[in-house]
């Protein structure tokens, strides 16, 4: 186990906020996290996990132990007729992992391509992007129980997972996670996610049903794309989208897709006939966070050092230097502004996707 002491943490947050870390561990394997649980300095102050930084806004210096996760490896747990079961380490990148996976012949993860932070925090918050979720893909995962020092198990179900949501999000149970089966009531701040593991379907088939998808392969004349191909395709939209991380800080998108009744959104067309919504499995209708953002007039528009992306209303991002660089607390008043004109012109609270440290 590796520990430093007030370690600056600009370099570890995808918004370039200058904070820094009381106390930081390295997490290289499980025993480290059963260490570190179990040393009274550190074990005193609560603890956060740190990934790749990628969906944290830092308002201030880091007081709980940071749990810097750096636990690596990539293996095929087992191969059937219907699916390649694959492991990663919490620690390892999530776009890396994907890369890995095609490169190793096992398809399935290409239209996630590109999305920020590790392996480990992908349960976390079920990403998922252009019609695949993690959830799809899901097979189990390790973690470790701080608060008992338990090494545990979870299923797909056993994780809750829903929209940018699962049962790492929600406060922990009263009880400890005493055996096999036990669906656990909630375990953010609590449980530790070590190692994750996928199910990629055989025989593979393309997930096309997105629109830029669907105009990319229609311009490239591909009847049936590879998963390769799929891949470059989603590398390609999400750059000419989103910026890059080190070279304007952002944490990705700042808000939620919000969803909303079938008869909310018909109200709404009725006053904006141009929204974009797409209708969900469940019947609700999910309306698109940056057309409700932009529709408000915010898109360039800055507070501070904090402002909103030109070419994607969604992201936030970083207008400072690395010597002055915006603020958490700046980022957090632009995010509440846009909360403020979107609840007022359409009735709809967004919800920020970055945990607020």
């Amino acid at each position: 186990m590796v520990v430093e002491k007030n370690v600056p943490l600009q370099p570890w947050n995808t918004f370039g906020i200058a904070a820094r870390a009381l106390n930081l561990v390295r997490i290289r394997e499980v025993a480290d996290l059963l260490q570190a649980r179990s040393d009274p300095a550190l074990s005193q102050a609560p603890f956060f996990v740190l990934g790749g930084g990628s969906n944290i806004v830092l308002t201030g210096d880091v007081k709980p132990t940071v749990l810097k996760m750096e636990i690596k490896g990539f293996r095929l747990v087992e191969e059937t007729a219907k699916a390649w079961i694959v492991e990663a380490g919490a620690g390892e990148a999530w776009h890396d992992c994907v890369a890995w996976t095609l490169r190793q012949g096992y398809p399935g993860l290409e239209n996630m391509a590109l999305i920020p932070g590790t392996v480990g925090a992908s349960p976390v918050q079920n990403i998922g992007a252009y019609g695949v979720e993690l959830q799809d893909r899901f097979e189990s995962l390790d973690a470790v129980d701080m608060a008992t020092g338990q090494v545990f198990t979870l299923t797909a179900e056993q994780c809750a997972f829903g929209y940018r949501d699962s049962v790492f999000k929600h406060g922990a149970p009263v009880t400890p996670i005493e055996r096999e089966g036990v669906q656990p009531l909630g375990l953010a701040g609590r449980a530790v996610i070590t190692h994750v593991r996928f199910r990629l379907p055989r025989p593979w088939k393309p997930e096309l049903g997105y629109l830029d998808l669907e105009r990319r392969r229609a311009e490239a004349g591909i009847e049936s794309p590879t998963a390769q191909q799929i891949f470059d395709w989603v590398c390609e939209i999400r750059r000419a989208k989103l910026p890059d991380p080190a070279v304007l800080g952002n944490a990705g998108s700042f808000f939620k897709n919000p969803t909303v009744t079938p008869e909310q959104c018909s109200d709404i067309i009725a006053r904006e006939p141009r929204i974009v919504h797409y209708p969900m499995p469940d019947g609700s209708v999910k309306l698109a966070a940056g057309w409700l953002i932009d529709a408000c007039g915010w898109r360039g528009k800055t507070i501070g050092k904090a402002g909103v992306y030109e070419k994607q209303a969604l992201v936030l991002v970083n207008r400072g230097t690395a010597q002055d660089s915006v603020t958490g607390g700046e980022v957090m008043t632009l995010a509440k502004a846009i909360q403020t004109s979107v609840y007022e012109r359409f009735g709809i609270r967004l919800e920020p996707e970055p945990v607020v440290v």
